[in-house]
């Protein structure tokens, strides 16, 4: 069974930064895609941002130029680097994996954006 545990969310102000990271309880390296979905309240859930097995990336419009992903296959961890924080930002962040073919979610890491 594949758990994902998100750590790193928190309280900033508009314009700061805060790192996510995402723990997987197996290897990632095998992992096809991994990526960062937000939600906001009242609103659907969104993808912030994903990266493949081989490390390329793609980035949700909002956060493009603001936000980062990478992994560390070797510590079985994904981040998400946030930049340049906005209050529009703020949400619960989820981790995303497909091992496999089949999905798994975290439990998600709130990040509030004051302004």
């Amino acid at each position: 069974q594949v758990q994902l545990v998100e750590s790193g969310g928190g309280l900033v102000q508009a314009g700061g930064s805060l790192r996510l990271s995402c723990a997987a309880s197996v290897s990632i390296f095998s992992a096809n895609t991994m990526a960062w979905y937000r939600q906001a309240p009242g609103k659907q859930r969104e993808l912030v941002a994903g990266i493949s097995n081989g490390g390329t990336t793609n980035y949700g419009v909002a956060v493009q130029g603001r936000f980062t992903i990478s992994r560390d296959n070797a510590k079985n961890t994904v981040f998400l680097q946030m930049s340049s924080l906005k209050p529009e930002d703020t949400g619960v962040y989820y981790c995303y994996a497909i091992f496999n073919g089949r999905a798994y979610w975290g439990q998600g890491t709130q990040v509030t954006v004051s302004s």
